[in-house]
């Protein structure tokens, strides 16, 4: 797949496959007569910023579409040059050529993309519609050019007798399943059908990721009386007037979708109906059967991608996608789901029955519900193990943890951030630092951007606004984004995070981490399976906890104390309560993935009446909802589809993860031959050969199941017999 095609995935998926080129090269004269008249535009210019980072303070709307345009234009040329080339194909003047080709569209698409997901506004979603079939118009024009795909097809077929290198040959070949993955090998009459659900499906899925968008900002839970916020700790009472008072509603307190805002709210409230309120409104966006309900829409895209595969010899969407994971089929991923499904829904019917013991205890004899689970689950967990994970916030400043993510990347890896003032930032919240290695030399530019926004789509990510790679022989540094959705400060206290947040910190760093070391020399390379792309993120989290770490970062905001060994260890104690509840909530999620692109037949499908039948035949348990529901799946359903029949992958990851720290654990946490031997293989160059073999040569053995199922205390469970 081009490269330029895979960045159009920017607004949906946690992190980018590939980004940007520099942005300092310079511009020939002819494309600066180009330049459309009136104030300059930013993209038509060379970027004299601080290492070369967009100089976001100058880009106004307008001027993407003519950037665009004359991306698109130039594209074209560069592909056309390649493709009537006279001379004989070679991995140099067909494939080397057309992996460097695009410089300047992919320029303008990593800044556009980063902002449509980070800084969204109707103006750039109306560019985003305006340019998505151009763009999908674009890519099949270059996977269904013939000239230039049988020239590509004779270097693939001499790739062996040419005197590359591993990483050229693993271009050649990444070029050429590109090209028959695009339809290259279709005829006329279904290359045109192609065309039309490429620019369908481009369409679509931006519609899907307005309208969770929309639908997320419009709703507001708008409190009134001090009673209803009983229970609620006095940090989420400030924060909910803070966000009152922003709403020009002083004196009340608003409740809103935002992770920051709903889950302590269902964590912590007394008030039960306020608590199913806001819970129903969270898993109903977008099933209102108004302008902005999405079941028709996802019907649709499944039903395209399932045409699509079908037309490129593939029996469901779920093949085509896992094709090049590492998981291969379908058979494979429900293997992995049910090995842990069995086991952890009788963890979770356990967890239930315990809750529901908890309400009779309180004198109530309703029924567990779905609004009720992280409620009682906490008073659960206050009682059985003393410990409120309230109590963590005040160790765990954002900037602090942010902190202790560096010292854990500078004790493995040597590496080093240092906060620069004059690099330019997309928005005022934005901070920014410069990154080297332990040998001085540049690595890169890291950017953060940790707090909510109505114009930030919802989750975590890790985006690039340049890729790294080598041009002219030169090594070109990447510049990566961690962009979530953490508490913000509240009064007079900075933004202190929950224990689920100082995780996800880590997480987004490890995927940045993972972009800043990256040592390829093509674009085309940089491509890791979906399903291993998280094993860099997941690994990090596992340094949060430590105490050697902990004792360097966590300290109390007020008085600088470091948190007490006693509340560390009624943490390790609770690790693994409620692991049936997340476990199958994820699960569910997963299947339900899976099942929409595993269907056979290209059918709009009654959306309400498959989930349930999805659930139905897992049997999932009515206290619990599936993590997210179809209509706001933007994971899979949203812009560019990025997890579709891949959701699997985080789990997937983390039985790779739960064998991979054990290597830390073994030889130590911060044990150096283990970190090199851990960059080496699967944080440099991971794309450039087969990554199961990467990750032997780190670990010594494939991993097994065994180490997560007693992480989550799932062990000890027969599997049941697949449910696909």
């Amino acid at each position: 797949m081009r490269k330029w095609l895979v960045l159009a995935v920017l607004a949906a998926v946690a992190f980018p496959a590939l980004a940007a080129q520099p942005a300092t090269q310079p511009v020939p004269p002819a494309v600066q007569a180009a330049a459309p008249a009136g104030p300059a535009n930013p993209f038509f210019a060379e970027w004299t910023t601080p290492f070369g980072v967009p100089p976001f303070g100058a880009i106004e709307v307008a001027h993407y579409l003519p950037a665009f345009k004359e991306g698109i234009t130039r594209e074209r040329a560069e592909v056309a040059a390649i493709a009537k080339n006279t001379e004989a194909p070679t991995f140099a003047n067909t494939v080397a050529a057309l992996d460097g080709a695009g410089e300047f569209l992919d320029r303008v698409q990593t800044v556009f993309y980063g902002q449509l997901s980070a800084e969204t506004s109707d103006a750039l979603q109306a560019v985003a519609k305006d340019v998505a079939p151009q763009l999908a118009a674009l890519g099949d024009d270059i996977n269904l050019d013939p000239a230039l795909f049988a020239r590509v097809k004779v270097v693939w077929e001499k790739r062996d007798a040419s005197g590359l290198t591993a990483e050229q040959r693993k271009l050649v070949d990444e070029t050429y399943q590109g090209f028959v993955r695009g339809g290259a090998n279709l005829d006329a009459a279904g290359q045109q059908r192609l065309r039309a659900i490429n620019k369908e499906l481009s369409l679509e899925g931006l519609r899907f990721g307005d309208n969770v968008l929309r639908e997320t900002n419009a709703y507001r839970l708008v409190i009134e009386k001090r009673d209803d916020l009983a229970g609620l700790p006095p940090g989420v009472v400030t924060a909910a007037a803070a966000a009152a008072k922003a709403a020009k509603l002083e004196g009340k307190w608003v409740f809103t979708l935002q992770a920051p805002s709903i889950w302590p709210f269902l964590q912590y409230a007394d008030n039960r109906e306020l608590r199913r309120q806001i819970f129903t409104a969270y898993i109903t966006r977008c099933d209102h059967g108004d302008a902005s309900d999405n079941k028709a829409i996802l019907a649709r895209l499944a039903a395209l991608r399932e045409e699509k595969a079908k037309l490129l010899g593939f029996p469901t969407w779920a093949n085509f996608v896992l094709d090049r994971n590492m998981a291969k089929t379908p058979d494979k991923v429900y293997g992995l789901l049910d090995q842990l499904w069995v086991a952890a829904l009788a963890v979770a019917h356990r967890e239930a029955a315990d809750l529901q013991a908890a309400i009779k205890a309180d004198g109530q004899s309703f029924k567990l519900e779905p609004w009720d689970w992280r409620y009682y689950s906490e008073r659960v967990k206050k009682a059985r193990y003393d410990f409120d994970e309230e109590a963590l916030r005040p160790y765990f400043k954002l900037e602090n943890v942010r902190d202790g993510a560096f010292y854990v990347a500078n004790k493995l890896y040597g590496v080093t951030f240092t906060e620069r003032a004059d690099i330019p930032k997309y928005h005022p919240e934005v901070r920014t630092f410069e990154v080297k290695d332990a040998d001085g030399s540049f690595l890169g530019v890291f950017m953060t951007d940790y707090y909510p926004r109505p114009g930030k789509r919802g989750g975590a990510w890790s985006g690039r606004y340049r890729d790294q790679w080598f041009r002219d022989g030169k090594d070109v540094r990447p510049i990566v984004v961690n962009v979530c959705n953490f508490s913000r400060p509240a009064g007079d206290a900075p933004a202190l995070l929950s224990l689920e947040e100082a995780e996800t910190l880590f997480h987004e760093f490890g995927h940045g981490l993972h972009s800043l070391l990256s040592r390829v020399r093509y674009h085309g390379v940089a491509r890791v399976p979906r399903d291993f792309v998280e094993l860099p993120s997941q690994i990090m989290e596992n340094w949060v906890l430590e105490p050697e770490v902990l004792k360097v970062y966590a300290k109390h905001w007020k008085t600088g104390a470091v948190i007490p060994a006693e509340l560390v260890a009624k943490v390790g104690r609770a690790r693994r309560f409620n692991q049936g509840f997340a476990t199958v909530e994820y699960l569910a999620a997963s299947y339900l993935d899976m099942d929409w692109h595993t269907v056979t037949d290209a059918k709009e499908r009654d959306a309400t009446a498959f989930e349930n039948a999805a659930m139905a035949k897992i049997h999932m348990m009515p206290e619990i909802v599936v993590r997210y529901r179809s209509p706001y799946f933007s994971h899979v359903f949203g812009p560019g589809g990025g997890y579709s029949a891949g959701y699997y992958s985080y789990i997937w990851a983390e039985v790779l993860v739960a064998d991979a720290f054990q290597a830390f654990k073994e030889r130590g946490i911060f044990d150096q031959a283990t970190a090199r031997s851990f960059r080496a293989n699967i944080l440099e160059r991971p794309g450039t050969g087969d990554v199961m073999e990467a990750y032997v040569r780190f670990r010594g053995h494939e991993p097994s199941v065994q180490p997560l199922l007693a992480k989550r205390g799932l062990a000890g469970t027969p599997a049941a017999p697949s449910t696909k």
